[in-house]
């Protein structure tokens, strides 16, 4: 049995509208999820350790103010389009598209003011809550009009993550939820101690703006290897690297699939991301830096946190050989991720 419960939360800034910000509690035996109409953000997770315990495991704040502050996405609904596009442009039908530039020389994430940073119109549902807004024309640069649905269920161990789209015009898409989890719990220190597999055979090199040069790379012998579990703090320094903000190339197909499996040995968490989704961007938290104050006044330093968003390719509408990242009129986008959460 999921119960669903909706309180306030919170009100936007004047400058922002001023309008009511709701939070709706999602509760099952074994998992408890706090998700807010403001940018869909899940600003709580709490799961079950060995022992029965729970703690919270994803990063966030207290109050409405931290998330209508600058912050890195905790928890947040990102789109348009997630992750990077190069320069911020595009070519569709002949017609150039430039949209703002918010990372570098490249737009990030949907732009100045994304999907994460508007409140959405929520309904409650049995088990969960779905949230809706039009993204208006030329929004952030984007053509079309824009119709969005973010649906979250939970039953049992599994929190599901449904997103559909329908547009007025030829658009780019892909959306994903941008949570970074610790399943040491919240406001612990580094997350070394934890062992992740990503069931990937290859995964997309970057240029030093994080930009995919277009080669799909083998995985196979290289640090980038997931297949099989590893601890990631022995990894990092086994292959010198510096963390991970990578896009790992999944399966192709429409049907549900276990793409990443974390284990914290300490407290016997497990979480499985399965998706339909035709990617994964592995990220362990590398520009956190111990300046942000979150909840119980936690803070979030480097490598505290990692987060796996399941998504398009990046910069996929520039790069025609990657997974179509187009959603054209009369067609429907519709993805799901599910994430599982269990001891060992």
């Amino acid at each position: 049995m999921t119960t669903v419960r909706r309180e306030a939360f919170g009100r936007m800034p004047p400058e922002e509208g001023g309008g009511e910000v709701e939070k709706f509690v999602l509760q099952s035996d074994s998992v408890r999820v706090e998700i807010l109409s403001f940018g869909c953000i899940i600003t709580t997770l709490e799961t079950k350790d060995r022992d029965g315990q729970f703690s919270d495991v994803v990063l966030g704040f207290d109050t409405l103010e931290g998330y209508t502050r600058k912050h890195p996405f905790f928890g947040a609904v990102v789109g348009r389009v997630a992750n990077r596009i190069g320069n911020g442009r595009f070519t569709l039908d002949g017609k150039e598209y430039q949209l703002f530039l918010n990372n570098g020389p490249n737009s990030l994430h949907g732009g100045a003011k994304g999907f994460d940073k508007v409140l959405w119109s929520p309904q409650v549902l049995p088990n969960g809550v779905r949230f809706f807004r039009l993204s208006p024309d030329g929004e952030e640069g984007y053509p079309g009009d824009l119709k969005v649905w973010v649906t979250y269920t939970l039953t049992g161990r599994e929190l599901a993550i449904n997103y559909q789209a329908q547009t007025s015009k030829t658009t780019p898409i892909s959306l994903t939820n941008h949570s970074y989890f610790n399943l040491a719990g919240q406001g612990s220190r580094d997350v070394y101690d934890h062992e992740i597999s990503i069931e990937a055979d290859s995964y997309l090199p970057v240029d030093d703006t994080k930009i995919p040069t277009g080669e799909v790379a083998a995985v196979q012998g290289t640090g980038f290897d997931l297949r099989q579990p590893v601890e990631l703090g022995k990894h990092l320094q086994k292959f010198h690297l510096d963390g991970f903000d990578h896009n790992f190339c999944l399966h192709q197909g429409q049907d549900r699939h276990l793409v990443a499996r974390v284990f914290h040995p300490p407290t016997g968490r497990t979480m499985e991301v399965h998706t339909t989704q035709p990617g994964i961007q592995f990220y362990t938290g590398n520009n956190l830096d111990g300046s942000l104050k979150g909840k119980g006044a936690a803070t979030y330093p480097k490598h505290s946190a990692f987060c796996l968003e399941t998504q398009n390719w990046p910069d996929a509408v520039n790069k025609p050989h990657f997974p179509n990242v187009l959603l054209h009129p009369g067609e429907e986008y519709n993805h799901t991720t599910w994430l599982v959460f269990n001891t060992a």
